[in-house]
């Protein structure tokens, strides 16, 4: 089992309150990601859960047992850090194997709990090799197996693909989500990447200074944002927002029609990014001010150029004087 249950939960450092007041339920197996910009109070959040920082008000009930009191050790979690925290003078198989050492677990069932966790993540060729000897995702790897041997009611990662270059994030965040696949367990990551988010999560949680924006599934934010920050926020390239009376019009990029000849706003190419599938026409249209626009790889605009833009009537989005969705 693995639910966790967050109720009126509550931070303050000082004079700051990093985290209001919270209402949160995860079911046990989910995948859930929480987004937001930083000192958003994703990270805190994290912390409050895994027993690392105290909560100032509310309570958490892992598995149906308050745990707000309850000791990092106690509360049955493996949180997996952004830096690793490998020991260097250790092999992989010790450094996997060291929190079991720690608890007295006997030799030949440590062994087979190592074996089984280096299976799983491809690591059985390194065991013997020492941190240093590794790339940072081979690293990183080594960190989730150090966690999995525990085998914990649930996961808790912190930003643990942000060391990472461009490649290496895009393999490991696929190695994450087959990991949940196999073991089924629940995992909270935390993260500022909305793309990670959108493509690891069952259910993603938007953060904006220590409060929850929205729930939901990733296509449910993409369909249906509750308000502008949540428009504003999942979506990449963001969403373009238009000015209307006492309406603010939302759209996606890739819910513009481009023609080089005609349409429902006109306006000059200032950057043209040819990315071969795709074309990204950032445009200075007159009135409105700059919209980003997604089309063909092979739409011909380049910069300075007049190009029209015309807007999916079905795919917008509007919003009220307060920011929410009508």
């Amino acid at each position: 089992m693995g639910s966790i249950t967050l109720q009126k939960v509550s931070k303050v450092f000082g004079e700051a309150k990093v985290i209001p007041s919270i209402d949160l339920e995860i079911k046990d197996g989910e995948f859930v990601v929480f987004v937001g910009p930083s000192g958003c109070g994703k990270s805190t959040l994290l912390r409050l859960i895994a027993g690392l920082e105290d909560v100032s008000g509310g309570k958490i009930v892992i598995d149906g047992k308050d745990a707000t009191e309850s000791a990092p050790s106690e509360r049955r979690l493996a949180m997996v850090f952004q830096s690793y925290a490998l020991y260097p003078h250790m092999s992989v198989r010790s450094n996997i194997a060291f929190p079991l050492k720690m608890a007295g677990m006997a030799k030949p069932e440590i062994d087979k709990k190592v074996a089984d966790a280096a299976r799983v993540l491809n690591l059985t060729d390194y065991l013997d090799r020492k941190p240093r000897a590794l790339s940072g995702g081979q690293r990183q790897r080594v960190a989730i197996g150090r966690a999995i041997v525990r085998q914990p009611s649930a996961f808790l990662f912190d930003e643990p693909l942000s060391n990472l270059d461009a490649a290496l994030r895009v393999n490991m965040r696929l190695e994450i989500s087959e990991l949940h696949q196999q073991l089924k367990t629940t995992m909270i990551y935390v993260t500022h990447d909305q793309v990670e988010a959108m493509t690891m999560a069952d259910k993603i949680v938007v953060l904006n200074r220590g409060n929850i924006e929205q729930v939901g599934s990733p296509m449910e934010l993409y369909s249906k944002p509750r308000n502008l920050f949540v428009a504003g926020f999942i979506g990449s390239p963001k969403m373009n927002f238009v000015p209307q009376g006492s309406q603010t019009l939302g759209v996606r990029p890739e819910h513009i029609q481009l023609s080089m000849e005609s349409g429902e706003w006109k306006g000059k190419v200032v950057v043209a990014e040819h990315l071969g599938s795709d074309t990204f026409l950032h445009v200075n249209v007159e009135g409105i001010g700059q919209m980003t626009a997604r089309g063909d790889g092979s739409f011909p605009a380049k910069a300075g150029d007049t190009v029209y833009l015309t807007a999916d009537k079905a795919r917008i989005h509007r919003f009220n004087e307060q920011g929410l969705a009508i």
